[in-house]
Formats: structure tokens, sequence, C-alpha cells
């Protein structure tokens, strides 16, 4: 289950992408949020990863 939440960020001259989704543990089952930045073109290979 992917939570979508994408913010723009900018440092200097490149563009960032800040990306949270809300993954289910193996271990536990419960949800956590895993967090990452990133170029805009790979929001959507990091969303579809489980």
């Amino acid at each position: 289950m992917a939570k979508k939440s994408v913010a723009s960020l900018q440092t200097g001259s490149k563009r960032l992408t800040k990306a949270i989704k809300m993954v289910k543990s193996p271990k536990t089952g419960a949800y956590m949020f895993v967090e990452s930045i990133m170029n805009p073109e790979q929001v959507e290979g990091f969303l579809s990863k489980n």
C-alpha cells in the first residue's frame, strides 16, 4: 500500500522531490513511513517498488 505525498524542493539549480510512502512491516504487521529525496523522474519507480 503506497501513500503518495510529493513535495518539490529546490536547492540551487537542482530540482529535487521528497516522496513518502507507507509500507507494511513483514515482521510486526504495523505500517511505517519511508521517505526519500530524489529527482522528479524517479518518483514513480520509488512508489511502485514494494
